[in-house]
Order: C-alpha cells, then sequence, then structure tokens
C-alpha cells in the first residue's frame, strides 16, 4: 500500500512541476532559478549530514553521491542564472567590473 502511495505522490509533484514551470513568464524564470538554486544548497546540507551520519556503509555512499549532485545542480544553475543575466547586460559594459551604467 504504501509503494502504491508514493508512486501517486510523485506522479501528482511531476504533473503539478510541470504545470506550474509552463505557466511561469519569461521574466521571472532567471529569478525563480536563483532562489531554487538557494533551496538546493539547502539539501548539500542535508546530504553532508546523511553522509557523515555514521550509520550503514549504503547510507554513507548514498549520502555522497548525493553531496555530489546536489554540488553540480547548485552549480550548473548558477552558472546559468549568471548567463542569462549576461543577456540583460548592455553591450558597452561587457563584464567590465568598474563599468556604470
Amino acid at each position: 500500500m504504501e509503494a502504491v502511495f508514493l508512486a501517486f505522490v510523485l506522479m501528482l509533484s511531476i504533473f503539478l512541476g510541470f504545470e506550474l514551470i509552463s505557466k511561469v513568464p519569461a521574466t521571472l524564470h532567471t529569478p525563480l532559478m536563483s532562489g531554487a538554486n538557494a533551496i538546493s544548497g539547502i539539501t548539500i546540507v542535508g546530504a553532508l549530514i546523511s553522509a557523515g551520519a555514521g550509520h550503514a556503509q549504503v547510507a554513507t555512499w548514498l549520502g555522497a553521491l548525493a553531496v555530489t549532485f546536489a554540488t553540480v545542480n547548485v552549480v550548473g544553475g548558477y552558472l546559468v542564472t549568471n548567463r542569462m543575466l549576461g543577456m540583460f547586460r548592455k553591450k558597452d559594459d561587457k563584464g567590465q567590473p568598474g563599468a556604470t551604467s
């Protein structure tokens, strides 16, 4: 019974996530992605706790794998956000730290 309930929750969350993301206007994608990256940082903390909890060997390996995947997610998300924000810079400001508009 529990597996059926978990599968139902998974399918419902996939459908709900798809519906919510498809209705977000393009101008809000960058701020939402930045917020999602901050939430993914919490995932790293939980994965570190899981990896270092001293439980079974499998739990340690899964925790280390979770740390790796969460780190890739956060770093990749920030790189994509930075690139998207770069599209809104003026042509003469191209990455110069002291440039003002």
